[in-house]
């Protein structure tokens, strides 16, 4: 495959009940990520990485690969050393897209429980280290937050929008570009149950 036929292949993938049953796994989630982050990977480099050993890596990669989440990247790979790589950019999945499977239900639970520690986990490291970061950084990075009242396809609408701009910026981004850092960016809403009427 050509570099323009990889450039036209599809980057998102919306989540079928067998591939988020095996997604929702610690290291299957940190395995996904770090491919993304850091492109294609041998088990051992992703071990060393993750702090974890070659075997898990392969076992759990080979479950990856299984669903079609990573593919092996034959470019690379030579003998018996195997190279992988994310099969797409961006997971995607509604909730609601697995009311009829408990155990498709629960994995996406342990999904979303697992970003919002890795939130947790990210901003802690952050408030760390930030006063080591230049002005221009920490102007830029952190959080904020905003209450409204809206329906809930004015919130779909909403979320819709963010993705796309959010989306734009990812397609435009040059790794290469001078002062360019790897950013992880989070997008939630929640409802404000103590105030429900």
């Amino acid at each position: 495959m050509g570099n323009d036929e990889k450039a036209a292949s599809p980057r998102e993938v919306r989540l079928d009940h067998r591939q988020v049953r095996v997604l929702a796994h610690p290291l299957r989630m940190r395995l996904l990520g770090a491919l993304r982050t850091t492109g294609p990977a041998t088990a051992t480099t992703l071990a060393e990485l993750l702090d974890t050993n070659t075997g898990a890596t392969s076992y759990h990669l080979r479950q990856l690969a299984e669903v079609g989440l990573v593919v092996e990247d034959p470019e690379r790979g030579s003998g018996r050393q195997r190279w992988w790589q994310a099969a797409h950019d961006v997971t995607s999945w509604e909730p609601t897209d697995f009311d009829d499977d408990p155990d498709a239900r629960a994995a996406v639970q342990w999904i979303h429980g697992d970003q919002v520690r890795l939130l947790v986990e990210r901003a802690e490291r952050w408030l760390a280290v930030e006063h080591e970061w230049p002005t221009a950084w920490r102007d830029a990075f952190g959080m904020g937050d905003i209450f409204m009242t809206i329906p809930a396809h004015r919130l779909e609408a909403l979320k819709t929008e963010l993705w796309q701009v959010l989306e734009r910026y990812h397609d435009e981004a040059d790794p290469a570009e001078p002062g360019a850092e790897q950013v992880h960016l989070f997008l939630a809403g929640y409802p404000m149950l103590e105030g429900r009427r």
